[in-house]
C-alpha cells in the first residue's frame, strides 16, 4: 500500500482516498446499528438495582466511529460510558475497576444473547486488574474491522447539558476542579473522556476535503507504524495537527487542498521540537485557570493541548517517536510524490509560526440548545 500511494499523482490524491482509505459502507451500516444496541443495553443494565445511586448517564461514541475518519480495513474507535451521582474525577478513579468488572459482565452476557449484523467479541485481558477493556466487530467477508476501546468516565458536563444555553460559570467551575484534581492526584490528561462533547464538537461540522486530507494522514500513519515497528506519537496529535494546518492555509488557497495540506501537515511534523499548538477558549476563565495555561505552554516540547482538555499534552513525551516519525515526512517531503505534472514541486502553506484563528461570533451566539459548543482559537508559537 505503501508503494500505491507514493505511485499516486498528487493531483488524483482525492481518488486514492476514495478508492483505498475509505470504509465499506455496508460495514458501517452494520457497525452503526449494533453499537446503537449495545449503547442502549448498557445504559439499562449496568448497576440497574445496585443499593447505591451511581447509574449510566449516557453512552457516547468517538474516535473513527463515523465515516468522517473511519479507514478501510481496521479503525479504531472509543465507547465512553459516562456515570453520574459522582463528585469528582477522583471518584473516577476510585470507582473505575468497578465500572469496568460490570460493563464487561454486561458485554460478556451480550455477547452470548444476541445476534449481531457483524461479528462481535469482547476482549479480556489475561493481567489480573487490568485497567482497560475493549471489543471488535468485524466482517471477515467485507476484510473490514473496527476495534472500541471502552472508557468508563465521570459525566462532568451533566449540569450543563440541563441547561438551556452555554452556562461559561460552569465552565468555569468544572475545568478548575479538574486542573485543581489533576495537579493534586498528578494525573494529568487522565480525564480527557470526561469531555467527549467537547471533542466531538470541535471536529464536527468539518469540510469534506479536511476529512479525506485526515483520512489520508491516518494512512500514512499506519504506514509508517507498519516500517518501523516501534512507539509513534498519538495519531491524535497528527489530526491535530491536520485541523490546524487546514485551517492556517485553506482560506488563502485554491487549489490542490488535499495535497497541500497534507504536505504542510508533514512540514510540521519534521519540526516537531518547536510545535506549540493550542486551544484557548472564549469564556472569561478565572485567573487560576488562566495561570495552569500559561504553565502548560512553558513545558518542553512538542506541545499539543488537548482542545477538551487542558491538562492533556496529546503530543505525549515519546521524543524518539518524533524523532522516527520526523524522519519518515523528511523522506517523503524531499521524494517525487509532491511533483506537479509540470515537474515543479508542491510547496505546503505557509503556515504561520505565530498564528490566531478565531470566529467573529460569540460562545452564545454559537451555542447549539443542550450542546457544548465552545468557540476556539488555535496558536502555533516556535521556540526560538
Amino acid at each position: 500500500m505503501s508503494k500505491e500511494l507514493r505511485r499516486t499523482p498528487i493531483w488524483k490524491l482525492s481518488k486514492f482516498i476514495e478508492d483505498h482509505i475509505l470504509p465499506d459502507t455496508t460495514f458501517l451500516t452494520g457497525v452503526r446499528a449494533d453499537i446503537n444496541f449495545i449503547c442502549a443495553f448498557l445504559k439499562e443494565r449496568c448497576f440497574q438495582g445496585a443499593a447505591h445511586p451511581v447509574r449510566v448517564s449516557r453512552v457516547v461514541m468517538g474516535g473513527s466511529y463515523n465515516e468522517h475518519t473511519a479507514l478501510k480495513g481496521r479503525s479504531e474507535a472509543n465507547m465512553v460510558v459516562l456515570f453520574n451521582n459522582l463528585t469528582s474525577f477522583e471518584d473516577q478513579l476510585n470507582w473505575h475497576e468497578e465500572f469496568l468488572e460490570e460493563i464487561q459482565k454486561h458485554l460478556c452476557q451480550l455477547q452470548q444473547e444476541k445476534q449481531f449484523k457483524v461479528k462481535f467479541e469482547v476482549q479480556i485481558s489475561e493481567q489480573p486488574h487490568s485497567r482497560s477493556l475493549s471489543f471488535k466487530l468485524s466482517s471477515p467477508e467485507l476484510q473490514q474491522e473496527m476495534e472500541c476501546d471502552v472508557h468508563p468516565a465521570y459525566d462532568a458536563l451533566y449540569e450543563v447539558r440541563q441547561k438551556e444555553e452555554v452556562d461559561c460559570e460552569i465552565y468555569n467551575k468544572m475545568y478548575a476542579q479538574l486542573i485543581h484534581e489533576c495537579t493534586a492526584l498528578n494525573k494529568e490528561g487522565e480525564f480527557s473522556m470526561c469531555f467527549i462533547d467537547v471533542h466531538q464538537n470541535f471536529l464536527k461540522n468539518r469540510p469534506p476535503e479536511l476529512w479525506n486530507v485526515i483520512r489520508l494522514v491516518k494512512h500514512w500513519y499506519q504506514l509508517c507504524k507498519e516500517k518501523l515497528r516501534k512507539p509513534l506519537p498519538p495519531v491524535y496529535a497528527l489530526e491535530l495537527l491536520t485541523v490546524y494546518a487546514w485551517e492556517c492555509g485553506v482560506k488563502d488557497s485554491p487549489g490542490l487542498h488535499v495535497a497541500q495540506c497534507f504536505r504542510s501537515v508533514l512540514d510540521l511534523i519534521t519540526d516537531y521540537l518547536s510545535l506549540l499548538v493550542y486551544w484557548r477558549w472564549c469564556c472569561e476563565f478565572k485567573h487560576e485557570i488562566s495561570d495552569y495555561l500559561n504553565r502548560q505552554l512553558q513545558k518542553d516540547r512538542p506541545v499539543i493541548l488537548d482542545p477538551a482538555d487542558p491538562t492533556r499534552n496529546v503530543a505525549g513525551s515519546n521524543l524518539e517517536g518524533w524523532h522516527l516519525l520526523a524522519n519518515e515526512a523528511m523522506i517523503w517531503t524531499h521524494s517525487t510524490f509532491f511533483m506537479n505534472c509540470d515537474k515543479s514541486i508542491l510547496s505546503g502553506w505557509n503556515v504561520p509560526v505565530r498564528s490566531l484563528l478565531s470566529g467573529s461570533q460569540t460562545l452564545k451566539e454559537r451555542e447549539l440548545k443542550h450542546d457544548v459548543h465552545l468557540s476556539s482559537c488555535w496558536e502555533v508559537l516556535s521556540k526560538k
